[in-house]
């Protein structure tokens, strides 16, 4: 039997900043999460309730049978809580964890090089599987059983020392190892920042969130219009949310300033967007600045979309010749639809008037309710 420190000791030199090991057994939340589907938090993510990944987040050994053990691993991303935004600038805010490369394509690439490193301790081959929310796992729950941390009020993982500024990885063996005593115990006492700060009410007593309210979730996963009673919550994220980490006690100073800045990309695009030159990206220009990193998911017109309704949100006058060149030229109904609300918040005879023009030309009847929406605002 490999020895734990010795896994943990070759995570550590790869980048991991934690690593546990626990077993294939059943996931103690697992009914918590069942009750999570059944009252429709999961919002459109409908991959979530179909019933075969449910049965392998019942039964982890679904993914692979002959698994003895499970090794959990977390790797850090920066702390946002260490960056200012950039004086005098309309920019937007990025969630931290796209500022890295796509998390997708390196953590696989960290993993295939632990592995061989601990088939060098054996001194033979092992079969394995590594996943990096890409499988139907129940990662925090694995996570906690492995010593990890534990599952804060805001739904994250939770680690006294690292905070919640940290993705995790799940690396399915065939060997027997020994397990590390889960994590149990509740650091979150009587603190509620989060449930407080965030702004949509989105955080749910036990420990879980409502997909359909999260900025998270509607500016990410959701593929349609940002529901009209939400978009003023969006403020300026234009990609995912940190507040709820932002303001957890634990993720204050956690991690030294030094080591979290040295994670961060040199990009300045994907920490401080600028949010009316990004209103004119092209399909070409979008994947030249995005390709390979986690913002490419969102394809041009989820962007473009998100880009609007923060513009929307900041009322910029500047804005209004980009947004109605948006809403005249752009092919995509979805941001027309977003530039026509933009518009209306911002207000003005030119957006009066561009928005009439379109209406009398406008075909999609979305764009063409949002723009009579966007005109009674004026």
């Amino acid at each position: 039997m490999i020895n734990r420190s010795t896994i943990k000791a070759e995570a550590k030199n790869l980048g991991f900043s934690l690593a546990g090991i626990t077993t294939p057994d059943p996931p103690d939340h697992f009914g918590i999460f069942e009750a999570w589907l059944a009252a429709g938090f999961h919002a459109d993510m409908k991959y979530l309730s179909r019933s075969d990944t449910v049965a392998k987040r019942q039964q982890p050994k679904g993914l692979m049978p002959d698994c003895k053990s499970i090794i959990c691993l977390a790797f850090p991303y920066p702390n946002s809580n260490f960056l200012q935004p950039i004086d005098n600038q309309l920019t937007g805010k990025i969630a931290s964890y796209a500022w890295l490369p796509d998390y997708h394509l390196k953590i696989p690439i960290l993993i295939e090089e632990f592995i061989e490193k601990v088939e060098n301790r054996l001194g033979r081959k092992i079969e394995y599987k590594a996943f990096t929310d890409s499988a139907p796992i129940l990662e925090r729950d694995l996570a906690q059983r492995a010593g990890l941390g534990w599952i804060g009020k805001n739904s994250c993982l939770i680690h006294p020392e690292q905070g919640s500024y940290f993705f995790l990885a799940e690396v399915f063996t065939n060997i027997e190892m020994e397990t590390d005593l889960p994590f149990l115990a509740d650091r979150c006492g009587s603190c509620t920042r989060c449930l407080e700060a965030c702004p949509t009410n989105c955080i749910l007593p036990n420990r879980t969130i409502d997909a359909n309210r999260c900025i998270s979730y509607l500016t990410i996963e959701n593929k349609g219009s940002i529901p009209s009673d939400f978009r003023q919550y969006i403020g300026n994220w234009v990609f995912g949310c940190d507040i709820c980490q932002m303001v957890c006690p634990w993720n204050q100073l956690r991690v030294g300033k030094t080591i979290q800045q040295s994670l961060v990309s040199q990009e300045q695009e994907l920490i401080y967007p600028d949010i009316i030159e990004g209103l004119s990206l092209s399909e070409h220009e979008f994947k030249k600045r995005f390709t390979g990193t986690a913002i490419l998911r969102l394809k041009r017109k989820g962007y473009l979309r998100n880009v609007a309704t923060v513009l929307g949100n900041m009322k910029p006058g500047e804005a209004v010749a980009a947004l109605v060149n948006s809403l005249m030229v752009e092919s995509e109904p979805l941001v027309r639809g977003a530039a026509a609300w933009a518009l209306g918040q911002i207000g003005g005879e030119n957006a009066r008037l561009a928005l009439n023009d379109r209406f009398n030309q406008e075909s999609d009847a979305y764009v063409r309710e949002e723009i009579q929406l966007a005109l009674n605002l004026i």
